[in-house]
Order: structure tokens, then C-alpha cells, then sequence
């Protein structure tokens, strides 16, 4: 499930996403436009900034922005770096596996390879949207055509 700070990072993601190039955001802009509190906020935009998805710049006209364009930016990525490995299960996950305790045989565990399944829906989907797509369903008669 996408925590609170997975869905509000996404939401900074696209208010940055609707910025003209060279230009950046406050987070108290960010926070407000967006009902995220700031603190939390501050927190999350480090996190992506550690990440490499946005950059900041201290001083008159700092603030944040993406570290790349929108369309270089995959929403699995930004998922990853705020809330961790995709999978619902740990003995599921490809990147932090670890096996249950009371697993008999790994390999052919039918509620891990259904959850397999379920890790690789989701990362199919959040791997192959851009935020630059995600930002485009903002506009609900674009989403037929947000890929």
C-alpha cells in the first residue's frame, strides 16, 4: 500500500512537474497548494533529493525542482525511494527478500508466487510511467492517453 508519504511525494513530483524549466518551488508553496504539512514535507523532498529525483538551491530564488526532466523521471522510482520495495510480502520482494519463518519450500509457495505476481503488476505499471504522463492525467480527458 502507498503510505502518506509515497502519495505526498508524488504530489510534490507533480507540482514540480508544472513548473517552467529553471524555475523552482518553496516548500511552503509546495506544502500549501498540496494540504501537506511542511514538515513532513521537508522530510520528503530530502529523501528525493538523496534519491536524485529533485535538487535544491539554497538562497534568493531557491527552492526545489526536478533533478531531470519529467519524462526521464519513472514513477516506481520515486515510489521506491520514499516507501521501499514494491512487493506486499517480504519473501516477494526482488531488491529486500527475506523468507518467512514458517515457509516450508520458497521456490514453490503458492501465496509468494502470487504475491510475486502482484510485485510485478504493480512494478509494470509504476516503471512505465513517467511522471511527466502522471502529471498529464491532472487533465481528466487526458488520461486515455497518459502512458
Amino acid at each position: 500500500m502507498l503510505t502518506n508519504k509515497g502519495k505526498y511525494g508524488l504530489k510534490a513530483l507533480i507540482h514540480l512537474a508544472a513548473l517552467p524549466p529553471g524555475e523552482t518551488a518553496q516548500v511552503a508553496e509546495i506544502a500549501a497548494q498540496n494540504q501537506i504539512p511542511k514538515k513532513f514535507l521537508d522530510a520528503i523532498l530530502l529523501e528525493l533529493r538523496n534519491a536524485g529525483l529533485v535538487r535544491s538551491r539554497k538562497g534568493p530564488g531557491g527552492g526545489y525542482a526536478l533533478a531531470k526532466p519529467p519524462e526521464e523521471i519513472w514513477i516506481g522510482q520515486a515510489v521506491r525511494a520514499l516507501d521501499g520495495p514494491l512487493a506486499p510480502i517480504a519473501c516477494a520482494s526482488r531488491t529486500a527478500f527475506v523468507s518467512c519463518d514458517n515457509c516450508v519450500d520458497v521456490v514453490t509457495c503458492p501465496v509468494r508466487m502470487i504475491m510475486v505476481d502482484v510485485r510485478d503488476a504493480i512494478a509494470g505499471v509504476l516503471d512505465t510511467t513517467s511522471l511527466s504522463a502522471l502529471a498529464a492525467r491532472t487533465d481528466p480527458l487526458s488520461w486515455a492517453y497518459a502512458i
